[in-house]
């Protein structure tokens, strides 16, 4: 996915966000996080909306009056659609030479590599938006989620988030998980030890120890821990090891 395409992805996300949150309310629980309700989850994602923008454009931006200025707003969605326009106008207008940090594995150049951040953040916490709707974990078939930007954020979780030295996902003896997606040519396999994960793109097969298979946005959202629709019995160390948290 190219840039525009990134922005794209945003803006479907802030939509499908905002309709599923007025749907169930501010106060529907969450299944997918369950600490929260849909008023926590509309201030975080409108924090990071902020706080993302402020980073490029050199502001400095409290990410817990961010988070508490939602909580108060008296239109929360209208105040997460705000925030995610601001952020979409700040990346679209940046230079293509972008000073900004980058912070995942085999991360693109700082433009483009926020774009895609962004993109996937609000998707998948949009996916909770519609997990609170739904009342349960969602399936690919209730969502909006193309093939393309679910094999995108699939390739972000698996090449950039895992192996960095700071994930959690770890096993004490070797296990190889292969990411086989049934409707695209993409496949990955996951290499897990006691070290930090490897991940290598173009590889994995039925000689895995692991083989995860379902079509592209089933295995986005089972791998980002938003769906059951994939699984495997062996797993039970993903859901805490790969959980992408806001540090």
């Amino acid at each position: 996915m190219d840039l525009e395409q990134h922005l794209d992805g945003l803006r479907e996300a802030v939509d499908a966000f905002a309709a599923s949150a007025a749907a169930a309310g501010l106060d529907a629980a969450v299944p997918t996080t369950p600490d929260w309700d849909v008023r926590r989850l509309v201030a975080h994602q409108g924090l990071i909306h902020r706080w993302a923008a402020g980073h490029l454009l050199g502001e400095k931006v409290d990410p817990h009056e961010a988070e508490r200025e939602g909580l108060e707003a008296a239109d929360p969605v209208g105040w997460l659609r705000a925030g995610a326009a601001r952020l979409a106008e700040t990346i679209a207008a940046a230079p293509d030479d972008l000073a900004a940090v980058v912070f995942l594995a085999d991360a693109p150049p700082p433009r483009q590599f926020w774009a895609r951040r962004q993109c996937h953040e609000t998707t998948i916490h949009a996916v909770d938006a519609l997990a609170a709707e739904l009342g349960r974990y969602p399936r690919a078939a209730d969502t909006w989620i193309g093939r393309e930007l679910a094999l995108d954020g699939i390739d972000e979780l698996l090449t950039g988030f895992l192996p960095r030295p700071s994930s959690q996902l770890r096993t004490d003896e070797p296990l190889t998980i292969a990411v086989l997606p049934e409707d695209a040519d993409q496949r990955w396999l996951v290499a897990l030890s006691t070290q930090q994960p490897v991940t290598a793109r173009g590889l994995g097969d039925d000689e895995a120890d692991v083989v995860l298979r379902g079509s592209a946005v089933a295995l986005y959202l089972s791998l980002w821990n938003r769906s059951d629709e994939v699984s495997d019995e062996t797993l039970d160390i993903w859901a805490e090891g790969a959980r992408v948290t806001w540090g």
